[in-house]
């Protein structure tokens, strides 16, 4: 599932629509405030059993990088990945690794 925070971004709501048309594999909700406020909008994945990300300044230009994260986190047994660099750009967007 991707939550993405529809409180801080005046765009949150279109980025939400967004992401729903461009990644039609996943469920996309809108949540309220995740507390990425200082790098609005933020994003977060969560599977059962598998650790969730929490990514921030998200933008429409970063669903090429969401579409392979969330191919190589499906196919993760536990969401872990033993390079950073399968996040691509995201990995500079990272906010926190949640445990499961």
């Amino acid at each position: 599932m991707l939550n993405v925070c529809t409180t801080c971004a005046p765009t949150s709501h279109t980025l939400a629509a967004h992401l729903r048309d461009a990644l039609p594999e996943v469920e996309v909700r809108g949540v309220d405030c995740m507390s990425g406020c200082a790098r609005a909008q933020t994003v977060a994945f969560r599977a059962p059993g598998k650790v969730a990300y929490l990514f921030g300044e998200i933008t429409e230009d970063d669903v090429p990088d969401l579409r392979r994260f969330i191919e190589s986190y499906v196919a993760s047994s536990d969401g872990t990945f033993a390079d950073a660099r399968i996040l691509g750009g995201l990995r500079h967007k990272a906010l926190a690794r949640i445990p499961a």
